[in-house]
């Protein structure tokens, strides 16, 4: 049977259990599985781009970021912020005076981006960041990674119904078929966006 939509999803789960009085909770079993994938995955299509006009040093993040890739102001001349810890950019705040200016770092604070200096004026900017696998529902019944990976869908929901159904035997089984196509996304994807030559460590020079 084909796995690409939600409902043939938890058709699919329930056949591999050899249950049919699980259909109340598959959808959590689905759900804890893309909770898990969110934080192992990191694919191509999973980043995004957003573009805002900041003017405060404080700017809301996307609801649906995961963690950011990398920020740019691209007014004028593009100019790469740097990440910095909240630590090091109050630091920073201090020794400066809290002077505005065209602003060079930024931080995650309290869930928004801080930057600094705090904007002297209106500056335009894009925020790179990987997004969150948009859930499966009975109204949004397919994605890209049911698309192209049910497997590590279907996996991953058995690898969290082994504890409810208290088979602990096949935790084991389910959790190195469910890893494995993790890591073979990752790897397809990586090898995808840097054509197999692997990621490279650029080296500054002073």
């Amino acid at each position: 049977m084909p796995i690409t939509t939600y409902a043939e999803l938890k058709t699919t789960l329930t056949d591999f259990l050899n249950r049919d009085d699980l259909t109340s909770v598959s959808s959590t079993f689905i759900t804890l599985a893309e909770t898990d994938l969110n934080r192992k995955l990191r694919h191509w299509k999973m980043e995004a781009r957003s573009t805002a006009e900041i003017d405060t040093k404080y700017s809301a993040i996307p609801a649906d970021m995961l963690e950011p890739i990398r920020f740019h102001v691209t007014s004028g001349n593009t100019n790469p912020l740097e990440l910095i810890s909240q630590a090091e950019l109050l630091d920073r705040q201090q020794r400066g005076g809290n002077v505005s200016g065209h602003p060079r770092y930024y931080a995650l604070t309290a869930g928004e981006l801080q930057v600094h200096p705090a904007p002297d004026g209106v500056y335009n900017a894009e925020l790179y960041y990987y997004q969150k696998i948009p859930a499966l529902s009975d109204s949004n019944t397919t994605n890209w990674l049911l698309g192209e990976y049910p497997d590590a869908y279907l996996y991953g929901a058995l690898v969290h119904s082994a504890p409810y159904l208290k088979e602990d035997a096949r935790i084991t089984t389910w959790a190195a078929l469910y890893q494995s196509a993790v890591d073979a996304i990752n790897a397809v994807s990586d090898q995808t966006k840097y054509g197999g030559s692997g990621r490279r460590m650029k080296i500054r020079a002073y």
